[in-house]
């Protein structure tokens, strides 16, 4: 049976919104929100990949494991993956789940999906993605696109993720979750940036451009990140209506 491991890059480097992990979001940390939401997912051990003492200890305080990585990682997969090493040296855990710090509002069972198309054997990471909502989203830059032909399982196999649309397959709004095989991610971190990930910054271009299969899980909805201040009280209101 595989042993998953849910790991969350986190530092304080947002620009946009500057502390992010650390935001209060109904009396938490956002960071704390994130965690509390992957260990509810029950899938496995969840880690907090941090260069930051301080999101360390907020998140050792609610009871999760931190982990301290170096602060120069260039992404964060390489943070998940330096995290990985340094608690599981003996590779218990085969299958690790890249969980952006910024989704407070995830539902469990979404992180849960996205090692669903790990079951086919030819994949080597995994993602999610939702329809798009409107045109204003499908041309929006800042919503990133996946597209790719379905399989028999329901599943999509990504050939193109793309910020402004483009022919060949319908888009689907990609949410940046990802399951990685943990040798994947093992040649992943080890690979330079491509070309069309440097143009696009667009980290998971790297992965199709080097031959690695992604498959894509659909599910009804985006999740909301947050990235701005606006996003961070959107937040706080969803929060309290929920």
């Amino acid at each position: 049976m595989p042993k998953p491991i849910v790991v969350v890059p986190a530092r304080l480097a947002a620009t946009r919104l500057p502390g992010k992990p650390l935001a209060d979001i109904g009396g938490q940390p956002m960071i704390v929100h994130v965690w509390q939401r992957a260990t509810a997912a029950a899938i496995g051990p969840v880690l907090v990949a941090t260069d930051s003492a301080e999101i360390a200890a907020v998140v050792t305080e609610a009871g999760g494991v931190a982990i301290l990585t170096a602060p120069d990682h260039p992404s964060g997969s390489d943070r998940v993956f330096a995290a990985l090493e340094a608690f599981d040296p003996g590779r218990r855990h085969d299958i690790v789940i890249n969980l952006q710090g910024d989704l407070p509002l995830i539902e469990p069972a979404l992180i849960a999906a996205a090692i669903l198309p790990l079951h086919e054997p030819a994949a080597d990471l995994a993602t999610l993605a939702a329809p798009l909502r409107d045109e204003a989203e499908r041309h929006n830059p800042d919503v990133v696109k996946v597209g790719g032909p379905a399989l028999p399982s329901g599943h999509l196999m990504a050939q193109i993720f793309c910020r402004e649309p483009v022919g060949g397959f319908p888009l689907y709004h990609h949410i940046g979750v990802y399951a990685y095989r943990r040798a994947a991610l093992e040649r992943f971190v080890a690979l330079p940036p491509s070309p069309r990930e440097r143009r696009d910054r667009l980290e998971q271009l790297r992965a199709l451009d080097n031959g690695m299969r992604i498959d894509v899980a659909l599910v009804e909805a985006p999740v909301f990140g947050v990235d701005t201040p606006a996003d961070l009280e959107r937040a706080r209101a969803l929060l309290r209506q929920r």
